[in-house]
């Protein structure tokens, strides 16, 4: 089994706010794999006194328990009930309808020596690798659906947040556990998975650098960290976003590298 991580903050002094994790063997067999890209909250806050980083450990760290000790349990139900644990441990304090309540996008992979299950919520993506060498991505589009004159809108792109029509995170409701992209892959066709957070997915979908196939084939050759460090060359190259329209000159971003 081979296991590459690498992270990076896309500015300082803002702390990163992706959090991933691996453990294996999960339930006596296996593995798992939990990567977050908490959500920056607006300048004006977001209705909670702990903060997006306090977020999405405390959801991490949820969903790397269930998922490694709960097989009987679907990734769908790991999800439901790692967001209403972490609801939990803040809803008497802070202000869980807002719309910018701390909340993050999800990819999860739980493999044994059968199947390779996946999840995916909101815009990070996944890699699955057969042993033939093809390449799928596996995403949830939802967001990128939403119009860019809208997502320049803050208050409009709040109104399509976790809402029917819209996009959905992992916030508070439980219930958007079932809106995620899910799947089950018989293990013998899977050789690789590969999670990016959507800083790091840069290199494909915002700078056009190569394709998925490119993406996994450099992260095999070169490590996590190689991808990271290109994003942030064409980052730099284009600070003002002229050239690549984004969100935010730099992002954070993540890489989870695993050959099952």
């Amino acid at each position: 089994m081979r296991i590459d991580i690498a992270t990076a903050p896309g500015s300082h002094p803002r702390p990163n706010e992706d959090w991933t994790a691996v453990a294996t063997p999960a339930a006596g067999s296996g593995g798992t794999l939990v990567a977050l890209d908490g959500v920056t909250p607006p300048p004006n806050g977001d209705g909670c006194a702990h903060g997006v980083p306090w977020f999405t450990a405390r959801l991490g760290g949820a969903l790397t328990e269930l998922s490694a000790s709960r097989r009987e349990m679907s990734l769908a139900d790991v999800l439901a009930e790692s967001i209403r644990r972490t609801a939990d441990a803040h809803r008497d304090t802070c202000d869980l309808s807002h719309p910018r309540t701390p909340q993050a996008t999800v990819v999860m992979v739980r493999w044994d020596s059968d199947t390779v299950e996946h999840l995916v919520l909101s815009d990070s993506t996944l890699l699955l690798e057969s042993p033939d060498g093809e390449v799928r991505a596996v995403v949830d589009d939802r967001l990128d659906r939403v119009p860019r004159s809208v997502r320049r809108q803050a208050a409009a792109t709040d109104a399509l947040r976790n809402a029917e029509g819209g996009f959905f995170t992992a916030a508070a409701d439980p219930d958007v556990a079932a809106k995620a992209v899910t799947g089950r892959t018989p293990a013998a066709q899977v050789r690789t998975a590969v999670a990016l957070t959507d800083g790091a997915a840069r290199w494909v979908e915002v700078f056009r650098e190569g394709d998925w196939a490119d993406a996994l084939a450099l992260v095999r050759k070169s490590g996590p960290q190689e991808l990271i460090d290109r994003v942030r060359a064409a980052e730099s190259a284009d600070p003002d976003g002229v050239a690549f329209r984004r969100g935010k000159p730099y992002d954070d971003a993540t890489v989870v590298y695993v050959e099952p």
